[in-house]
């Protein structure tokens, strides 16, 4: 072994040895012949016997530890205590970089500073992102592979890792010698095969063999109309996905509405998933870890969604040392840390909050109009005009905590919290008889979700998981009408718990199973109360759901196939129900540049959003969540099929997916008529096909893409008249156009959103008014116009200091300000008239941002 050369063990025939060794030990103890000088041993036979029984690897020079005799760690010790053990009797230094690897250096005579550049070993490509390690400091590298790191010594090893590489160790030494030296990383074929297409659209984005998306928030590229990476905004970019009224709390999956998407957080099911009433995502970036995208093919874990799965992950590894952030755009300010409180724990803890009560913005101002325009707050939503003034109070928040506690490299222990908050009130002041009167209404927006997760990994075939979880939603209003002399109260409340337990065991290399068991109880409320006349209903109903779920892998050893199949069967013991679901994914690679993929699934639903009345909630939030009853709330079912193919080479990645998906046991007040069948309430369904088109090249250091989704999506109401019309939310065709650059220091993007209007309801030429009533033609026969929309987004990174790092950003959305029609609909006037209302969308809006990490 040379000087320079990382320690690595060769673990043949040491179970054998150690155990002979243990035998002789006993005997010579037997005999009393164990003298203390007599049990010193060679570091390097400690460091072995500690690598197995800890799951470990030491990294050294052999010079450092060669000649070191000392008393083996007592047996009981663990490894914390071994190493300070061993740290208190000798001259060296043992840093546990992470669950893996412990670096052994002497301690720092000389502070010495090194630079390379990190590369892919076949491509010779620069990768960047990659994690370089020491014992004291930590850095990644840029968009050219770069990196330096500094406060070294000679005797040091830094560890180099990326996600699906092989880790690779080296010496201080090593690098010093040729000045910023290439390191090369081989590609890691296990982890590999889990992704289809990587860097999908843009940077961050992976698409894997199940069909799923990863999108990671920490390398995700700049994309048109955002400075900060929102990740509700980021999955619309991808096809067949988009929001019908441009908000994050309305995401329209393959034509479902947004109640059928289940929402993860850390595992927790959200039931609030927007600030600003739908405009911001409620989910903090800068702690997230990735955010997976499921659109078909679910596993079986996962129940819930008929639409889509998008599952938010936050950070979960320990770190070195602290970190943290903090930022500031027109709307919001935020900041972040990870704080390690020893080797084995640490806290994740983040906040944001919205800054208009201390500065008001031009963004504000577009946001806040497209937010409560045609509501009670703007004195619109009934139609009057009789508000004298309006002073309205709108903040929102939201914060989040993690414990995270590694008991053994084999015990892992996560607690996590989450509060998402959004506030209005405002105060109308009327002159009622020439007497002032003052109203204060107002409406608060509240998820709270906490979870406490434990994972054990027995061997390196079998690990098992254990989640107990609680999610709690309000959504609570007050509004007073003043010349009524009228107060009206309405709650809307979620509890959400559970238990889940789950086991995998990897049977084979090609081969693993999987399965568990899971319990959930969720309990909502329902509040109508009015002074004048009195009146109070108040409804509540519990469900309890059981589910027990298995499913296999397989994958080749060369990657080109992977095949999952799952099955999910949900029990409701109160219905006398049960419902099978099977799951099925498939992915065959061929010819190099080529995939097949193959979806399949069967889900269900117990929760579903409603509207009563448009003017529910002041108008705002007029979607109220509910429970099936089996009855005139059917279980919502699915069943979905897609395939498609992908072509990718040379930086160049074509892909064209089909599906077809049929939904059963929707109810039309789910549905946001606003026609002849708005009071109405009735059992339907839709099926929804399509294809979905992408075309993406990178040449350089720009990135281009273009989208395309054709889409035919149609209701079926048996009680209606007509029973069958278009979707609500139909859009025949929908094209995205983006390209974006990017260097060391700035990133800029640019876009183009276009589809065809959505469809909606106009009153009878000839007769529009029948019995006071407005007479309208066909349902949804006639399309609101095209929607346009350009955006501009640009990023420019620096460095304050040696440790902190600087973004500035800014970013036009809607760049030609173009008054798009997002909604429409018609009312009656004073005149028993029918009147045309219009929602448009966000005009111009700019907003910048600044932020410093650390």
């Amino acid at each position: 072994m040379t000087k320079a050369a990382i320690k690595t063990v060769d673990r043949t025939g040491l179970k054998h040895r150690s155990l002979t060794g243990l035998c002789f030990f006993m005997l010579i103890s037997l005999n009393g012949l164990a003298q203390k000088d007599n049990q010193k041993q060679p570091l390097e036979h400690i460091l072995q016997l500690l690598e197995e029984r800890f799951e470990i690897t030491f990294t050294y020079i052999d010079e450092n530890v060669e000649g070191i005799t000392l008393i083996a760690p007592p047996a009981g010790f663990d490894l914390e205590s071994s190493l300070q053990y061993l740290q208190e009797n000798t001259d060296l230094l043992f840093q546990q970089l992470d669950n893996r690897f412990v670096a052994i250096s002497k301690p720092v005579s000389a502070v010495w500073e090194i630079c390379g550049f990190v590369r892919d070993s076949e491509t010779g490509e620069a990768i960047t992102g990659a994690a370089i390690m020491s014992t004291r400091e930590m850095t990644v590298s840029d968009d050219k592979g770069y990196f330096k790191i500094s406060n070294l010594s000679q005797g040091d090893s830094v560890i180099i890792r990326f996600l699906g590489y092989e880790i690779t160790g080296m010496q201080v030494s090593e690098l010093v010698d040729v000045p910023c030296k290439a390191v090369y990383l081989t590609q890691n074929i296990t982890a590999l095969q889990e992704v289809v297409v990587s860097n999908y659209i843009t940077e961050g984005i992976n698409k894997r063999t199940d069909g799923s998306f990863d999108i990671n928030t920490a390398t995700v590229g700049i994309l048109p109309g955002l400075t900060d990476p929102d990740v509700l905004y980021t999955i619309q970019a991808l096809p067949g996905i988009q929001s019908i009224n441009e908000t994050v709390s309305d995401i329209n999956v393959r034509g479902g509405t947004n109640d059928q998407n289940l929402v993860l957080w850390d595992g927790i099911r959200m039931y609030l998933s927007g600030h600003f009433f739908g405009l911001i995502s409620a989910f903090n970036p800068y702690l997230t870890e990735k955010v997976a995208l499921i659109k078909n093919g679910t596993t079986a874990f996962l129940g819930d969604g008929v639409s889509s799965t998008i599952d938010i992950r936050p950070e979960d590894q320990l770190t070195t040392g602290f970190s943290g952030g903090a930022g500031v755009n027109l709307i919001n300010g935020d900041a972040f840390a990870r704080i390690p409180l020893s080797e084995k724990a640490a806290i994740h803890v983040s906040g944001r909050r919205s800054i208009a009560d201390a500065l008001e913005t031009p963004t504000y101002d577009q946001y806040f109009e497209r937010a409560f325009i045609d509501t009670e707050v703007t004195g619109f939503a009934s139609g009057t005009d009789t508000v004298v003034t309006v002073d309205e109070n709108f903040y929102f928040y939201d914060m989040s905590f993690k414990f995270l506690y590694d008991i053994t490299p084999k015990d892992k222990l996560r607690l996590s919290f989450l509060n998402v908050f959004n506030d209005i009130e405002y105060q109308e002041n009327e002159l009622i008889n020439n007497v002032a009167e003052s109203r204060t209404s107002g409406l608060e927006q509240h998820n709270l979700a906490t979870g406490i997760n434990y994972r054990r990994l027995w061997n390196d075939k079998l690990s098992t998981q254990a989640q107990l979880y609680l999610s709690w939603y309000e959504l609570s209003a007050i509004n007073c009408d003043i010349p009524n002399n009228q107060r009206l109260i309405q709650e809307n409340e979620v509890l959400d718990t559970g238990l889940k337990l789950s086991a995998s065991l990897d049977l084979h290399r090609n081969i693993s199973l999987s399965g568990g068991y899971q319990f959930f109880e969720v309990g909502i409320s329902n509040l109508e109360d009015i002074n004048n006349p009195t009146f109070r209903r108040s409804i509540k109903n519990v469900l309890r759901t059981q589910a027990v779920f298995a499913e296999s892998n397989y994958s080749s050893a060369s990657g080109a196939t992977n095949i999952r199949m799952g099955i999910r069967g949900n029990i409701w013991q109160k219905f006398g129900k049960v419902i099978i679901e099977p799951r099925l994914t498939i992915s065959q690679k061929f010819h190099d540049y080529f995939s097949l993929e193959v979806l399949g699934e069967m889900k269900s639903q117990t929760t579903t959003q409603i509207i009563d009345f448009q003017t529910d909630f002041l108008g705002v939030e007029k979607r109220r969540w509910v429970l099936s009853n089996d009855d005139d709330i059917p279980v919502i079912e699915s069943k979905q099929l897609s395939a498609g193919i992908h072509y990718n080479k040379n930086d160049l990645l074509l892909t064209i997916e089909g599906y077809v998906k049929q939904v059963e046991g929707i109810t039309s007040s789910s549905q946001g008529f606003q026609n002849q069948f708005q009071f109405l309430r009735a059992p339907g369904s839709y099926e929804a096909s399509g294809i979905d088109f992408l075309i993406n090249k990178k040449f350089d250091r720009f990135n281009s893409w273009l989208s395309y989704s054709l889409t035919d999506n149609t209701f079926q109401f048996d009680e209606f008249i007509p029973p069958s019309f278009p979707n609500n939310l139909e859009i025949n065709h929908t094209l995205t156009i983006g390209t974006s650059y990017q260097n060391r220091h700035l990133h800029v993007s640019a876009g183009l959103n276009w589809h065809t209007g959505r469809p909606f309801t106009e009153p009878d030429e000839e007769n529009s008014i029948v019995d006071n009533n407005i007479n309208y033609e066909f349902p949804n026969s006639t399309r609101l116009r095209d929607y346009l929309r350009v955006d501009l987004s640009a990023r420019y990174n620096f460095t304050l200091t040696r440790d902190v790092k600087a973004q500035l950003g800014a970013s036009l959305w809607n760049l030609f300000n173009r008054k798009n029609i997002v909604n429409a609909y018609y009312r009656m006037n004073r005149n028993s008239q029918p009147d045309l209302v219009e929602q448009f969308s966000l005009g111009v809006t700019p907003n910048f941002m600044f932020r410093i990490d650390f």
